[in-house]
C-alpha cells in the first residue's frame, strides 16, 4: 500500500488580508496570504483571487430494475463556445444552502428537476472543482429511482431553469460518454463509478 504523505494544515496558512472585489450571481475575494513551503520556510505574501461558489451536490439519478440513467440538459453559459452545445448534458445539481445537508439538496433537486425522488441515497465521492481559483465543492450522490415515466421540462421559472429529462439505459449513458457527449466533471465521475459498482446496485 503508498505512504501517503502528511499533509500540511490550515496552520501553515497566514491570510493577511481578504478584500471582496465583486459581488453580483457570484462572489470573488482578493486574498493577501503566506504559506509554509516544504522545507518549512515561508513564502509570501502574496495575492489570489477566490472565486466563491460553495457547496454543491449533484446526483446520478439511476434505476436498477430498468438498468436506466436520468440525466437533464439545459443551458450553461461557461460552455458558450463549446464546440457541440452550450447545452449539457448532466447530473441533478443544486447549491448547498444555509442549514442545509447533502441529503437535503440531493432530494430537493431531484424532485425539482427531474421529476424523480430517490429512495436511496449513496455518497459517491467530493472532489474540489478548480481550487486552484474557486473553493467551491461538489458531493455527488447515486439516487436509487424508479425511472417509469420520468421525462418532459422541469425547473423553476424563478431562478431562470428550463431542464430537459433525459432517460438513457446506463449503456447508451457509457457510449456517449465514451463518444465525448457527456463532458462535465461530476456526470463523468459519477458514471465511471456507476461502471465500478454496476454489478452490485443491479444484484441488490
Amino acid at each position: 500500500m503508498t505512504r501517503l504523505p502528511t499533509p500540511m494544515g490550515q496552520e501553515d496558512v497566514r491570510i493577511e488580508r481578504r478584500e471582496e472585489v465583486y459581488r453580483g450571481f457570484f462572489r470573488m475575494e482578493k486574498l493577501t496570504l503566506s504559506h509554509r513551503r516544504f522545507d518549512g520556510q515561508w513564502m509570501g505574501p502574496f495575492t489570489r483571487e477566490l472565486f466563491e461558489r460553495g457547496e454543491a451536490v449533484c446526483v446520478l439519478l439511476y434505476d436498477p430494475n430498468r438498468d436506466a440513467v436520468v440525466l437533464t440538459e439545459q443551458f450553461r453559459v461557461g460552455a458558450l463556445e463549446d464546440a457541440r452545445s452550450p447545452w449539457l448534458l448532466e447530473l441533478v445539481a443544486g447549491m448547498v444552502e444555509p442549514g442545509e445537508t447533502g441529503e437535503d439538496v440531493a432530494l430537493r433537486e431531484s424532485q425539482e428537476e427531474s421529476g424523480c425522488v430517490p429512495t436511496t441515497l449513496i455518497p459517491v465521492c467530493d472532489y474540489w472543482v478548480s481550487p486552484g481559483g474557486t473553493n467551491e465543492k461538489v458531493r455527488i450522490y447515486c439516487g436509487l429511482v424508479d425511472s417509469d415515466g420520468a421525462g418532459g421540462v422541469h425547473g423553476l421559472a424563478e431562478e431562470h431553469e428550463d431542464i430537459r429529462v433525459v432517460v438513457l439505459s446506463a449503456e447508451e449513458a457509457w457510449q456517449a460518454l465514451e463518444a465525448g457527449h457527456l463532458n462535465n466533471a461530476a456526470t463523468i465521475i459519477a458514471l465511471q463509478w456507476l461502471k465500478l459498482h454496476h454489478a452490485r446496485l443491479r444484484q441488490d
